[in-house]
């Protein structure tokens, strides 16, 4: 059996600017974390013809086209995969939250058939055909930063460029830097989840009409780099001022991308003494994200009736597989 191990993300600035409709007429720019909760992909021998696949629900198949779940199926048929297979996958977060969960499984089967067909594959290809199946080959309105956070790991500044190319870099922060940063996030699920695809697409829609406020979040996103790596250590209020004018300038942009209650929480929060936030993901729901001093985290939390929450750590590492055969790859 092989199983891969891959993260998800929260996206910190410059959402939509990784969207083909943007970054083929200019440098798109993403600052980037992937955290400490995983979506596991294992494959296995099937005996006989056909392909088993296990998730929320059973699913048999003759071969990979025949498959009900499309990202699955194609991502099979990208490996070459088309008949023998169990595959099962298991993800610690649900879908539709805000974490990139789709992109986290195309990366996650990327790296299970890569080493399935005994490929060793560097993150920024696991990256390339994770994009190839949701972008090319299922045509959806997506962008690339999640696919390539969930590849390479550690929180990045991501650069994408008109002639396709991504340049991902280390945000250059030392270890009590970054626990600082970890211990200032707070992520409080909004109770709702929804699919990307629609926002996303109306984001692609309207961007050569909104070139500015995109260059203005692609902006927030590359002060939220050089925030995070501050001669002193990362400057926070600079970092909640970078998140709250980038969240205010896609609200106004994008009403759909957030809700009432979303917006009286992040009011609620922002009294409370958060220094800024954000929606995570296309919007509409999942998990909303908080940047405050420790010492507000209580009141905010007061503040939003406590809300579920998820705990957040940044995964050093992207992508890994490990063979049964072979041990970790």
């Amino acid at each position: 059996m092989i199983v891969s191990k891959t993260p998800y993300r929260v996206s910190l600035g410059g959402g939509g600017t990784d969207l083909p409709a943007f970054y083929r007429l200019e440098k798109g720019a993403v600052v980037a974390a992937a955290m400490q909760r995983f979506l596991h992909v294992a494959v296995a021998p099937r005996l006989g013809p056909g392909i088993r696949l296990v998730h929320e629900v059973i699913e048999d198949a003759p071969d990979a086209a025949s498959l009900p779940h499309r990202i699955v199926g194609e991502a099979l048929a990208a490996a070459g995969i088309d008949t023998g297979v169990q595959i099962w996958t298991s993800g610690e977060v649900p879908p539709g939250t805000g974490l990139g969960s789709s992109s986290t499984l195309a990366v996650g089967l990327a790296a299970a058939f890569a080493a399935w067909n005994g490929e060793r594959v560097r993150p920024e290809e696991l990256a390339r055909r994770a994009c190839e199946v949701e972008m090319e080959r299922l045509g959806g309105a997506l962008g690339k930063q999640d696919q390539t956070i969930a590849a390479h790991g550690g929180l990045r500044y991501i650069e994408f460029h008109p002639d396709e190319s991504v340049v991902v870099e280390q945000i250059q922060i030392d270890a009590a830097g970054l626990r600082a940063f970890e211990a200032r996030v707070l992520l409080f699920f909004t109770g709702k989840q929804r699919a990307a695809g629609s926002i996303l697409g109306e984001i692609a829609r309207v961007a050569p009409a909104r070139l500015d406020a995109l260059r203005a979040i692609r902006d927030h996103a590359i002060g939220i780099r050089f925030a995070l790596e501050a001669s002193g250590g990362p400057d926070f209020v600079r970092i909640g001022e970078h998140l709250h004018e980038a969240w205010m300038e896609k609200r106004s942009l994008w009403p759909g991308i957030s809700t009432e209650e979303v917006d009286g929480w992040y009011a609620s929060a922002c009294q409370a003494g958060a220094l800024g936030g954000r929606l995570l993901g296309a919007g509409g729901g999942g998990f909303l994200m908080v940047l405050a001093e420790p010492d507000r985290h209580g009141a905010i939390r007061e503040a939003l009736g406590h809300p579920l929450e998820l705990p957040f750590e940044v995964a050093p590492a992207g992508a890994r597989v490990h063979d049964l055969r072979e041990g970790m790859a």
